[in-house]
């Protein structure tokens, strides 16, 4: 977390236009509604791509990187989701998880997810929890990017 907290003011010039892709191309193939949660947002830069057709809470543990979005913010954790069961309609996910206990963060995101929820998770391919990333999300759709898979639940 260190490294996000130095690097956030910059954050956005280094990696804004891949996630703006990833962001796009999920937003694209989910057409989603309703209540969103990011999980992992960094500034936020791809979550303000769903703002329009959805409420949205860009979750993020790094602080410096969450001050920047402007919108709905919660500081916490992949593992330890603040909010309550079946709350969201959305959850996304752009290539944040590999940072996190993988199989932890997972069990949390269907935890907050509503039985019919859209879930759109991009992950890093170099990760080294990668294997395990295409073992949990089985069963998903999966959408190549240039670095990131992105499994995605309709």
């Amino acid at each position: 977390m260190r490294y996000y907290n130095a690097i956030a003011s910059s954050y956005n010039r280094l990696h804004g236009q891949e996630q703006l892709e990833k962001a796009r191309l999920i937003r694209e193939q989910l057409r989603s509604q309703g209540l969103l949660l990011d999980v992992g947002a960094g500034t936020g830069i791809a979550t303000a791509e769903f703002q329009q057709n959805c409420s949205c809470i860009a979750l993020e543990p790094s602080i410096k990187m969450l001050k920047r979005f402007n919108g709905l913010r919660v500081c916490g954790r992949a593992e330890k989701l603040p909010f309550k069961s079946g709350s969201f309609d959305v959850v996304l996910s752009i290539t944040a998880l590999h940072h996190a206990d993988l199989e932890k963060a997972f069990n949390e995101i269907k935890r907050v997810a509503k039985q019919d929820a859209k879930i759109g998770i991009s992950f890093f391919k170099r990760a080294g929890s990668f294997r395990q990333a295409e073992g949990l999300f089985r069963g998903f759709k999966r959408v190549d990017s240039r670095f990131d898979a992105i499994f995605l639940k309709k």
